[in-house]
């Protein structure tokens, strides 16, 4: 805190706006490929391919591996003697002059100029402007701690701030200026959302002391979290990402027009047919998204709902700092109104998010085993009494998602990690089994001539603890049976537990499914290969369960 206060107070205001760009995780745009700039490494220095490889799957990263060898590569005595502009440039004028013209330059002229930047740099200068140039630049520091000690040194509140910032900021000396203003009327922020409150995981123990009726309990939707905002008789549509997304929903820019001005909803954004009694999956939710104009066929097939779960703004007013059964009501009101006037709300287009009764806490699980009825991810419980809050706070919020899809699979492929991972193999390719003999059986045809065999399923590189991936990495070295570049295929005997979101069809699969959010539950020293799960059992979840409503689908290998 004291090192982000001093530094923005001393800094020049070009510096410190851009320097904020990237803490907040603006610097994401990729100037130059990893690929890229290992040629001009290797152009440059001499070295062979195959020894900058080594070194990269030591190191894990492209940028830190270049800021590690250079000078050695070129030699001290030419490292430092042409001294760049860059060696002594601001932030500033790296991001404004130097590092964005590299993007345009021919190869030649592109590799000559990326040298003589490196040249004189020392490695921790060279890393930065790599991942500067690369996009991959995390600093590590929380978005919370940089608006503290923005607040520190202006004397604003934190969460005036966050609104400032929302919606993106302008890497500039006024920009900066304005975000730190005490006496700005935030009239510029007329087109900006509030920052989204979060939930945190389910805490029974902390609740089963609390009265079941202070609760509003609700479906978790698995949608795009947004905000429809009505104001100065102007609309947006805003995603938790700070991204303007109402290009693909157009038909919810005409719902907004239609809206009292000076208003915010917070809510879901969701492909919901006027006349479903349901949602449709994320997957159909995903051809919308990133497209400035959908097609009509699209639009039909795919039609969009928002459904509006709290009033964040009503009549120009802040209702934030009411409790939740107040905005909870005037939201009720407002829907109300809405339906009964001539408006899209009548077709569908805005909804209510449903409440669910709650008397007792031992009705809650029976609430949320009928989450995959209705489409929803699971419960959300809030606090009736609670005002809207900034970020994830614990207690308001809670969510209550259903419990994961679980099958043992058998270890296939395994493939090295990324950065401090770099030297173990963490990345894990699942099979399961595919057995003639059970569609044979039902069919009555007897016994098949086909033995069964194991076919990818799932990836997955979470979930083990330390201990674990060490002993695997271990294992994986001393049992592998063949390598395909990075990936070695491995002796088929280890089995492990996965638990994922969903499951679903998949035709670009080898295995015919595509499963969310895949991740090692435990590892099952107790069960032999032969006794893992088959992809009839996984295809009878679907039947179960229906597809995966989000895109989030891992593509195993093959």
């Amino acid at each position: 805190m004291r090192a982000l206060v001093d530094y923005f107070r001393e800094v020049p205001p070009g510096d410190g706006a851009w320097a904020l760009h990237c803490l907040l995780g603006g610097q994401r745009r990729r100037l130059l490929t990893s690929l890229r700039l290992r040629q001009i490494c290797l152009e440059g220095s001499g070295l062979p391919a195959w020894l900058f490889d080594d070194c990269y799957r030591q190191v894990g990263d492209s940028a830190e591996t270049i800021a590690l060898l250079w000078r050695q590569a070129i030699g001290e005595d030419r490292a430092g003697i042409t001294v760049s502009a860059g060696s002594v440039a601001s932030l500033q004028r790296w991001m404004e002059e130097l590092l964005p013209p590299l993007t345009t330059l021919e190869p030649e002229p592109q590799a000559r100029a990326m040298q003589e930047l490196w040249q004189g740099l020392e490695p921790i200068e060279l890393l930065v402007v790599n991942k500067l140039l690369s996009g991959g630049l995390r600093v590590g520091v929380a978005e919370g701690l940089v608006v503290q000690a923005l607040a520190q040194l202006s004397g604003l509140e934190p969460a005036r701030l966050r609104h400032r910032l929302m919606g993106g900021f302008v890497p500039t000396a006024t920009g900066l200026a304005a975000l730190l203003d005490p006496i700005d009327d935030d009239a510029s922020l007329s087109s900006r959302p509030y920052p989204f409150q979060l939930a945190c995981p389910f805490d029974a123990e902390r609740l089963e002391a609390t009265a079941p009726t202070s609760w509003q309990l609700e479906w978790k939707w698995d949608g795009i979290r947004a905000q429809l905002i009505r104001r100065g008789c102007q609309c947006w549509l805003w995603s938790r990402g700070e991204e303007l997304i109402h290009p693909a929903f157009p038909e919810l820019l005409e719902l907004g027009e239609t809206l009292p001005d000076g208003l915010a909803l917070d809510g879901e954004v969701i492909i919901w047919p006027p006349a479903a009694p349901c949602p449709q999956p994320f997957a159909d939710l995903q051809k919308r998204l990133g497209r400035k104009a959908p097609s009509r066929a699209l639009l039909a097939q795919s039609p969009a709902a928002f459904v509006a779960y709290d009033l964040l703004e009503l009549g120009g007013c802040d209702m934030r700092h009411e409790p939740l059964r107040q905005r909870r009501a005037a939201l009720e009101a407002l829907h109300q109104q809405l339906l009964a006037a001539p408006s899209p709300a009548r077709a569908g287009l805005l909804r209510l998010s449903a409440t669910l009764p709650l008397q007792a806490w031992q009705e809650l699980e029976a609430q949320r085993s009928g989450a995959r009825a209705v489409g929803a991810e699971g419960l959300m419980l809030k606090d009736l009494d609670s005002p809207y809050l900034v970020g994830r706070r614990r207690g308001p919020w809670w969510k209550h998602k259903l419990e994961p899809l679980r099958l043992d699979a058998v270890l296939l492929y395994a493939q090295a990690g990324s950065g401090r991972r770099a030297n173990l193999y963490t990345d894990y390719t699942f099979g399961l089994w595919d057995r003639p003999s059970d569609a044979g059986a039902a069919a009555g045809d007897g016994e098949p001539s086909q033995p069964p065999v194991l076919v990818s399923f799932a990836k997955a590189y979470s979930g083990l603890k330390d201990e674990e991936i060490v002993a695997l990495d271990r294992w994986i070295r001393s049992h592998t049976l063949e390598r395909f570049g990075p990936v070695r295929a491995v002796q088929p005997v280890q089995v492990f537990e996965l638990a994922f979101e969903g499951i679903g069809p998949s035709k670009r699969h080898k295995s015919g499914l595509a499963v969310r959010f895949p991740r090692i539950s435990r590892w099952r020293h107790d069960k032999p290969a032969a006794e893992a799960d088959t992809l009839a059992a996984a295809k009878a979840l679907i039947e179960t369960v229906g597809p995966p409503r989000s895109a989030a689908l891992r593509h195993p290998i093959g």
